[in-house]
């Protein structure tokens, strides 16, 4: 969603102020960069979203219209403690944004009670059995890729998914790959042996199955 065009919102009736609004959407999207931007569009686009289908002007918006989201993310979308509080927080850092610049007299945020979210995430890692049977499916499977994915589990996804074979180097003797991090910060990744082998086969396997020219 391109927030320049605030038409891309569904198709509920638009608040007025557009214009302010869609200056204050920018100013704080400003404020990011790479994937932080993109995720932060996103969970700004939920509450715009939501606002546009309650008729309700974000800009006119009041803590009991945030306390109504929050509620509405826990009951009706069912959304993870964790995913609701990283969702308003988006939706705070734009009232706050908006109170820094003028755009608001204050942040009506800034009471609103958050969910609370547990110290410790309840999701268990692989056990070792489970690690060893990823491992054995990956090495096995038909497509060299799979395994040169399972191998890089180190990384990030989305450093892993967007990573190029011209990305691959080398400093002081030791293989490595050029990733861009969060905050589009660029990295060298050392690449054990084991792991380096695996990219070259799936490298040398792209290569054969390429169309010639």
């Amino acid at each position: 969603m391109n927030f320049t065009d605030l038409a891309s919102v569904p198709s509920h009736p638009l608040p007025p102020f557009t214009d302010r609004l869609r200056l204050a959407v920018a100013a704080y999207l400003a404020r990011f960069k790479g994937s932080s931007r993109e995720h932060t569009e996103s969970d700004l686009r939920c509450y715009l979203a939501w606002c546009a289908e309650h008729a309700l002007d974000p800009l006119a918006a009041q803590r009991p219209h945030l306390e109504l989201y929050i509620r509405w993310m826990q009951e009706i979308r069912r959304f993870k403690p964790s995913t609701v509080s990283r969702r308003f927080s988006v939706t705070a850092g734009f009232y706050r944004t908006c109170a820094l610049d003028g755009v608001l007299p204050h942040s009506p945020a800034e009471h609103v009670r958050r969910p609370s979210v547990p110290a410790e995430s309840p999701t268990l890692g692989f056990t070792h059995l489970q690690f060893e049977a990823l491992l054995t499916a990956a090495r096995e499977s038909a497509n060299p890729s799979d395994f040169a994915l399972v191998a890089m589990l180190g990384l990030r996804i989305f450093e892993a998914t967007s990573a190029d074979i011209t990305d691959l180097g080398e400093e002081h003797g030791h293989r490595v790959l050029r990733v861009c991090g969060k905050g589009t910060k660029i990295v060298m990744v050392p690449l054990p042996p084991a792991v380096g082998r695996a990219i070259d086969r799936a490298a040398a396997a792209s290569l054969l199955q390429a169309p010639v020219a």
